[in-house]
């Protein structure tokens, strides 16, 4: 008989399980139906600032696959804005709702796949509907605010709630339209992906470029006038606004799942093994954003939602479900972005993260240029290590600075991956020529002197 394998959410984890599983088995013994409750499937949301900002002409350049390609090379039934409301575990059915024609259908699985991603964290204060307030997750976003920037009376300042990455990517994006933005967040400084001695930096280049950074603030509410957002209300008093950008976060979007009984982790995304089954559900996988990972370096469950793990955890699910075998080893965190001109890069455990783990270490801050300080265009980069104590073993860093800055990151997730000690990383073999690099590189040079913080014991 044939199997069927439904899989609800069309982007990244969920299209590339389906498309993998389709390698590996043909429609005569596999039938493939996705349900996505968008207009869009496969697409890159990481691109959304850069095509809102100019950079990126068009909208469709961010599709990786259309659900054209899905049908005709991949021979998968792709449902568009059908939205799964229900899973029934006993029955083996899930219900979808169709968004266009409305109506209820129930549909048979042998395998599930949930991949369902991440739902943007929206305080109570930013439910009411106001005009000219913009999540930004999906392309539909993306859109209307594109729209309402260009509708009169034309927006005259933005304010960006939340500096995290997509919030200080809008703010770039914003003033690409000639703008003034400021950017509000509850912490002391954007970027707490980083610690606050590095998020200083980021913060201090941002001012530079003319983003006011509005630090130390907490929004309790909006104001609005004649049904257009006119503020953003905080403990300090009313920022003006004319476009609103919430850049504060998701979460794992689980509601599914619970409701059907799947078990979640303690990071509150899904719990799965490291071949993306879910443990008690037979035939159920889950990949993407809404499942919690290993980290590699503290061992325990969290939920980092990045496109890269979302493509890898859907594969690594449709080659099992291919009848391959394929697991997934886990995440590290690796991360990069750039606000203007200024690059930002990281990778494993901040100061915060390693003193939760329990880890004994010490911290270290490199200052060196991105090329040969003689050669046009040397600027500045700050590379910072967290080592293990007293076995120097890499536990984290990060890295800010201009051109050259953020892939260098690179290197180290690769040595923090295969557990390198930071005398180990010094003999590295890294590439040098002056356009790229001092003779000793800003990675090299961090790693020397958190070896000789080791050896004298500092933190």
């Amino acid at each position: 008989m044939v199997e069927r394998m439904v899989v609800v959410g069309g982007d990244a984890a969920g299209m590339s399980a389906a498309s993998q599983a389709r390698r590996l088995r043909d429609r005569d013994d596999l039938e493939i139906v996705a349900f996505e409750r968008g207009h869009f499937t496969s697409y890159s949301a990481c691109g959304i600032p850069y095509w809102v900002s100019g950079l990126v002409p068009e909208r469709d350049q961010l599709v990786a696959r259309d659900p054209a390609t899905f049908r005709d090379k991949f021979d998968i039934d792709v449902r568009l804005r059908h939205e799964v409301t229900a899973i029934d575990l006993d029955r083996r059915e899930v219900v979808a709702r169709d968004l266009e024609r409305g109506g209820e259908a129930r549909t048979g699985f042998d395998t599930l796949v949930y991949a369902t991603g991440a739902t943007p964290i929206q305080p109570e204060w930013a439910r009411g509907g106001v005009a000219g307030v913009f999540g930004m997750q999906t392309l539909d976003d993306g859109t209307a605010l594109l729209d309402w920037l260009e509708r009169e009376p034309r927006p005259r300042r933005a304010v960006v709630v939340g500096g995290g990455y997509i919030g200080v990517e809008m703010a770039e994006a914003l003033l690409h339209h000639g703008l003034p933005v400021d950017l509000v967040e509850q912490a002391d400084q954007p970027m707490s992906t980083v610690d606050p001695d590095m998020g200083e930096l980021v913060a201090e280049a941002m001012r530079g470029t003319g983003i006011g950074i509005r630090a130390g603030l907490t929004v309790t509410g909006l104001d609005e006038r004649d049904g257009r957002i006119a503020a953003v209300v905080t403990d300090e008093g009313p920022i003006p606004a004319d476009v609103v950008v919430l850049g504060l976060g998701v979460r794992p979007n689980v509601a599914l799942a619970t409701a059907a009984g799947l078990p979640l982790g303690p990071s509150g995304a899904i719990r799965v093994d490291r071949r993306m089954r879910v443990p008690g559900a037979d035939g159920v996988w889950a990949a993407g954003d809404c499942v919690e990972s290993l980290h590699r370096v503290s061992g325990m469950p969290m939920h980092i939602p990045l496109g890269t793990h979302a493509n890898k955890q859907g594969r690594v699910a449709g080659i099992n479900i291919g009848g391959g075998y394929a697991t997934f080893p886990g995440v590290i965190g690796t991360a990069v972005t750039k606000v203007c001109d200024l690059e930002v890069g990281r990778t494993g455990l901040r100061e915060r993260d390693a003193t939760a783990a329990g880890f004994e270490f010490v911290t270290v801050l490199a200052e060196s240029t991105n090329r040969a300080g003689y050669y046009p265009g040397a600027r500045p980069m700050t590379v910072k290590l967290i080592a293990e104590r007293p076995s120097g073993r890499l536990l984290g860093a990060q890295i800010v600075g201009w051109s050259e800055a953020a892939k260098r990151i690179d290197a180290l997730a690769v040595a923090l991956w295969n557990n390198m000690t930071v005398d180990e990383m010094t003999a590295l073999d890294l590439g040098y020529a002056p356009p790229y690099a001092p003779v000793w590189d800003p990675v090299l040079i961090a790693a020397r002197k958190a070896v000789d913080a080791l050896s004298h014991g500092g933190r």
